[in-house]
């Protein structure tokens, strides 16, 4: 990762951890599983994306369900970390560039591009994604 702030000193395991999340909503996007997706939340989470405001695992699942089934069928995702901050030991801001890839793409349209900030929790030993939101990168 790039850019990394930290106001904490976080282990090496949650350093690697925090790295795994958006390849994981990465590798879920990649099989098209909304189960996979919404499992990188908590179970209260919310997604914020253009025009839309989801709270809760399984309101996300239900939405990257009928995505993978229509508007987002056959895309890919990416997404590179360009800051990392970890503002205690349970809690941790990640801000990302990437976006949608559609079919055949290796690099993300200038439509498509976005940046993302990615709040992230530790619960029970585990890092999982507490609330996202993505803007579009576009004139920015």
């Amino acid at each position: 990762m790039s850019a990394t702030s930290q106001s904490f000193r976080a282990s090496p395991a949650d350093h690697a951890a925090i790295a795994a999340l958006p390849s994981r909503i990465v590798a879920a996007w990649a099989e098209h599983d909304a189960e996979a997706f919404g499992a990188v939340f908590v179970e209260d989470g919310t997604m914020i994306l253009p025009g839309l405001f989801l709270t809760g695992r399984d309101a996300i699942v239900a939405f990257m369900r009928e995505a993978f089934a229509g508007p987002y069928q056959g895309t890919r995702v990416t997404g590179q970390p360009v800051n990392v901050r970890f503002l205690d030991g349970e809690v941790a801001i990640v801000l990302t560039e990437g976006g949608v890839l559609a079919p055949g793409e290796t690099t993300v349209a200038k439509e498509r591009a976005v940046r993302a900030s990615w709040l992230m929790v530790k619960r029970d030993g585990a890092w999982l994604l507490a609330a996202y939101q993505n803007s579009p990168s576009e004139g920015a």
